[in-house]
Parts: structure tokens; C-alpha cells; sequence
């Protein structure tokens, strides 16, 4: 049976044939009822006027914002995150209360802390002691909202610590025991587990219960569902199967010329909106 999890579409990377506040709406014109976004702003606090723009943007399009990046740096430059970077840990704690702060005014409850590139040289354990207490103040913030703290694994970075899934859950467990905070979950991206060499298969069946989202891609390639090898329809319905009921985020990148184009390639317009 095929599984009938909700797909959101991730407005990073998709839709950017189109001015990113227009995005929102674009999704929404596509058949879809939520949304994500990686952090939408160039600083770790953006203005007010940013965010209200951005808060009326999602609002105006009718979709939901069900998940949301705090601040990586600058992502198109290489950076992948501020958690464990010990000298930036300042505008990673300026970012929570922001990110937080929006994702309570749009009902978002999924917040992705990515972990970051360890700089060269930098002090392995110093390293982790800040990446804990950055995530449990993240943590806490998101807790004020029922929200999650989301750990993922990133391929495509040698620098950046998490590779596999085990990885990101042992982080977690970290948190958990030496913190007490306990609203952290895995973010399991299909690809980019297989793109780093894990076992996207063996990581469902073990991970399941401690994931918190999921998102695809298709590997090689980072395209669209059946441009590459991965099962990730048989995965999907693995996850739903084991008790995973949340969005399947699409965080793919398309070779169509535009995304709708791509997306009418695999996904039936009927399956964009569907609620399991």
C-alpha cells in the first residue's frame, strides 16, 4: 500500500524562479498546504520590517510554515550551521528567540538547528560542549511553543561533523543526558544519508521513532523522486508504517524549467494537499 504522508514543499530551494516572498504563494498555486524554508534572512536577526514581511507572506498564501532553519551563516558561501561553532555562538543565540519568535506567529513547530562546519584546528570537545548548550537553548526557546528542535545529518560539507543518522540521534541523547532538554528530533533527509554512505534503509528502521521530520531528494543528483536509485516510495511507506505521521518535505533540486514543471513530472496535483 502506498503511503499517504503529506508532502510540504521546501521554498529554499524550490520555487526560485520567483522572488521569495512570492514562494509561499507559488506552493499554494501548485496544490500544496505547507511550506518550509531554510533561514529567509541574510543576518542572524533580521529587521522588523523582514519579518513582517515574511510573517504576511506565508500568511497571505494561505500555507502552513511547518518548519523553519535558525540562521546557518551564509549557506550559499558553505556554511552549514552555527552550533558548534564555538566563535560564532553569540548570533546563533541572537537567532533563536527570532526564529522562535516567527515560528509562533505562523504556528510553526519545527525549527532545524543545523550543526555547522568545525573549523580546522578548532578544539574537538570545546567544540561539543558549546554545540549541547546551543541546542538546549534552543531547546528550551522552542519548548515556550510546543515546538522541536531539529538534528540533521548534511552531506556535501567534509566539515561538518554529522554524517549519519546515529550521529545526529547520538547528539540528541547527548542533549538529553547532560542537559535534560528532551525536544530534540531527527531530521531524516533520505539523501542526504545516502549521498554520505549510510544505509537510508537500516536508518528507518532504527530511527523511526526518533524522527521528527523527514525530507527527500532523489541520489545521485539531488533531483527529483525517479531521477535517481533511491526506494524512497518504499521508505516512505516503511516510516508511515512505523508510526510516523508528519510532512515528507521535498528539498530537491529541479532540472525542469521551472518547478512546477518538475513537479508535474512525478507528483499528481491530488497528492500535494493530501493530510494522512
Amino acid at each position: 500500500m502506498a503511503h499517504d504522508l503529506p508532502y510540504l514543499v521546501n521554498c529554499s530551494i524550490l520555487f526560485t524562479e520567483v522572488p521569495l516572498l512570492e514562494r509561499p504563494a507559488a506552493a499554494r498555486a501548485a496544490g500544496f498546504d505547507a511550506v518550509e524554508f531554510w533561514w529567509p534572512f541574510a543576518t542572524a536577526v533580521p529587521t522588523d520590517r523582514e519579518a513582517e514581511d515574511f510573517v504576511s507572506a506565508v500568511r497571505d498564501a494561505g500555507v502552513q510554515l511547518a518548519g523553519l532553519n535558525f540562521f546557518a551563516g551564509d549557506m550559499p558561501g558553505g556554511d552549514r550551521g552555527l552550533v558548534c561553532w564555538t566563535e560564532r555562538r553569540q548570533e546563533f543565540l541572537d537567532t533563536i528567540d527570532a526564529t522562535v519568535g516567527i515560528g509562533e506567529q505562523l504556528g510553526c513547530r519545527a525549527f532545524n538547528a543545523l550543526y555547522g562546519n568545525r573549523p580546522e584546528g578548532a578544539d574537538v570537545e570545546h567544540s561539543e560542549e558549546v554545540a549541547t548548550e546551543n541546542l538546549a537553548a534552543a531547546g528550551r526557546a522552542a519548548a515556550r511553543v510546543g515546538g522541536t528542535v531539529l538534528v540533521e545529518p548534511v552531506s556535501g560539507a567534509p566539515a561538518y561533523p554529522l554524517k549519519t543518522a546515529a550521529d545526529a540521534v547520538a547528539v540528541i541523547d547527548r542533549v538529553a543526558e547532560q542537559t535534560g532538554v528532551t525536544n530534540l528530533g531527527l531530521l531524516l533527509d533520505l539523501y542526504h544519508l545516502a549521498a554520505n554512505g549510510d544505509d537510508p534503509a537500516a536508518a528507518v528502521e532504527a530511527y523511526t521513532g526518533r524522527t521528527a521530520h523527514v525530507q527527500i531528494a532523489d541520489h545521485p543528483g539531488r533531483g527529483e523522486p525517479g531521477t535517481g536509485d533511491l526506494q524512497l516510495d518504499t521508505w516512505l511507506e516503511r516510516i508511515q508504517e512505523l508510526g510516523y505521521r508528519g510532512h515528507v518535505g521535498l528539498e530537491y533540486k529541479t532540472a525542469a524549467s521551472d518547478t512546477v514543471t518538475g513537479l508535474d513530472g512525478w507528483l499528481p496535483r491530488e497528492r500535494r494537499g493530501v493530510t494522512a
